[in-house]
């Protein structure tokens, strides 16, 4: 497949030291393209930032959406305590679609396939045809195969998505999926929900 081929060059490129990007990419300056932008839950002016970078293959990730944040957006992001910011990580190239295919429907839908991505993430990413797989799902969000494979094509779009990584290498030290990054302190792995509770509660006591 094209996408992947293109997908495993960057990130031989990115990580060989020939690709030099700033934070620009992620900062909201990329152009017109509503799809090149942090996807952000909560209100801007919310006390508490909680910047997440995360891969679609990632099973922990899986488990933080599914154990973890569903509590986190009732009590503290809807309540406009916290606001999450999700930035991409894809460790491999299935990872990178899945991403290509929650950007690839906007603004409005990217956080409906965010989670339908990872509520599913065993079937599609073990699937025989795993493209075929993320198709489906696209399809279902109103994404067609042709639509799709336009994005997957997009080399912005794909590039933005290989940035964010760089970019959390970089600037915030990631190695691993999931990382947090709470008022600018990183913290590695799957907190509990409660252990995640008592940080949020600190810092809005602060």
């Amino acid at each position: 497949m094209k996408y992947i081929q293109r997908f495993v060059l960057t990130l031989v490129l990115v990580f060989g030291g020939f690709l030099a990007v700033g934070a620009q990419a992620q900062s909201g300056s990329a152009g017109a393209d509503p799809r090149l932008q942090d996807m952000v839950l909560g209100k801007a002016d919310a006390p508490i930032t909680i910047i997440e970078y995360a891969s679609l293959t990632c099973p922990h990730c899986a488990s933080l959406h599914a154990n973890v944040l569903p509590a986190i957006k009732t009590e503290y992001i809807d309540t406009g305590k916290v606001k999450l910011i999700y930035r991409d990580f894809p460790l491999d190239q299935l990872a990178f679609a899945g991403a290509v295919l929650a950007r690839c429907g906007g603004p409005d839908k990217y956080f409906t396939y965010l989670n339908v991505l990872f509520a599913q993430q065993r079937q599609w990413s073990t699937a025989a045809d795993p493209k075929a797989a993320l198709v489906q799902i696209g399809r279902l969000g109103g994404v067609s195969a042709e639509q799709f494979d336009k994005c997957l094509a997009d080399k912005p779009l794909g590039d933005y998505i290989l940035n964010s990584r760089l970019e959390g290498t970089q600037k915030h030290n990631v190695s691993s999926t999931p990382t947090l990054i709470i008022n600018g302190k990183t913290e590695t792995g799957v907190p509990s929900l409660d252990e995640l509770r008592k940080k949020l509660d600190a810092l809005a006591k602060s």
